[in-house]
């Protein structure tokens, strides 16, 4: 695991490619990060939670393993206790699994969330060392024919978020299109090239149902209980899952075969990107949602849109928005408190009301994580640019 400490810095204009001059920025402590996997892993108990934080966990610990890492697929034979937390957590939901549902695991009514636990199961698959072992691959094979194959979908297509209606979610962006990315990717030829493709409609025809004139999505629509508020966290789930998409691709064997839809993703994320710290208050925080000032501050989809800022700056080299992520970043660490509870958040199953006093947001803590990891990775970016 990468130390975090090394990466205390304080930014300012170290190249043409560096961040712009900013607010000094120190890192979280190793120690606290430590604190804010532990709570993380301890409260994740839905699907979408455990999904992330898995996520979480393969960006942080094991960079190399992640879709932001080397290149894909990822080697066969792991080292010694490489990923081995991620693998005996997968391990688990597949063992558990319900041998007659489709689903990885229960998704509370939703169709997208389960899958979030999918690019974990198929890495598990492609590392295991009994190679006549077809538990995972079918487990994964299972929940992909769901979404394709069973899932209720709009008429051009889009796959529901919800199993009762057709409903589409900006938080789907997250779930499902990364995990048909990451098949795809694994499986290679002619049809890891069709999954490349679906998990990229999926986003374009999300991004055509949810984007307003703003730049940012709506939270929901179609069906009975949409919510057309631009939600902080449903705009943060759309870049961050566009984002990993993209990751997959590009780091695919297949790249070379999608480079207009490469540029798609980048421009799609950084219309949301921009379109939010746009908003961004004095202190670095969002609103819950965005573009509302009777609306509360909320750290989680602080931290995630922040995430994703520095993951784009990595990627593409444009530093544009680092010093609103410098911001965040700072603000993050703040409401961290001593005990690793990411404070001031808004509560993951309301949407609209904040965390009540003694609760924790799990999606948040592994938000935490999320930016950790992409703060670093910029960093050794950056130190690697001079």
């Amino acid at each position: 695991m990468i130390p975090l400490s090394a990466f205390t810095v304080f930014l300012g204009c170290v190249s043409a490619l560096a961040a712009p001059a900013s607010q000094p920025v120190t890192s979280l402590s190793d120690a606290l990060v430590s604190k804010v996997k532990t709570n993380m892993k301890q409260i994740a108990t839905h699907s979408w939670e455990i999904g992330t934080a898995l996520e979480a966990l393969t960006e942080f610990e094991w960079p190399s393993l992640s879709v932001f890492g080397g290149s894909l697929p990822p080697p066969v034979k792991l080292h010694s206790g490489e990923a081995a937390d991620v693998i005996q957590w997968a391990t688990q939901i597949v063992k558990a699994k319900d041998p007659n549902a489709l689903p990885l695991i229960d998704g509370d009514g939703a169709v997208g969330d389960p899958a979030s636990i999918g690019t974990a199961v198929l890495l598990t698959n492609w590392t295991r060392t009994d190679r006549s072992d077809h538990e995972f691959s079918t487990a994964a094979g299972h929940q992909l024919k769901y979404l394709l194959d069973v899932a209720p979908r709009t008429s051009d297509g889009a796959i529901s978020h919800r199993a009762d209606q057709v409903q589409l979610w900006a938080d789907f962006v997250y779930m499902a299109p990364p995990f048909i990315a990451y098949y795809g990717a694994l499986k290679g030829g002619s049809g890891g090239l069709s999954l490349l493709k679906i998990a990229y409609k999926q986003c374009k025809l999300y991004r055509q149902y949810l984007r307003d004139s703003s730049g940012l999505w709506k939270h929901i629509v179609l069906g009975i209980g949409q919510d057309h508020n631009h939600w902080a966290t449903g705009n943060a789930w759309a870049a961050a899952g566009m984002l990993r998409v993209l990751e997959a691709i590009h780091h695919s064997k297949l790249a070379s075969q999608m480079k207009n839809e490469q540029t798609d993703l980048k421009s799609w994320i950084n219309e949301i990107v921009s379109a939010s710290w746009n908003h961004q208050h004095s202190n670095g925080t969002l609103y819950n949602y965005i573009d509302q000032s009777t609306s509360f501050a909320d750290s989680s989809s602080t931290a995630l849109l922040a995430s994703v800022t520095y993951r784009m700056a990595t990627l593409t080299g444009d530093n544009s928005h680092i010093p609103a992520a410098n911001k965040a970043y700072n603000l993050i660490k703040s409401s961290v408190d001593s005990n690793g509870w990411l404070r001031n958040t808004v509560d993951p199953e309301t949407f609209n009301t904040p965390s009540k006093p003694g609760e924790h947001s799990p999606e948040g803590q592994a938000f935490v994580i999320l930016l950790q990891s992409a703060y670093r990775d910029y960093h050794q970016a950056l130190a690697s640019r001079k």
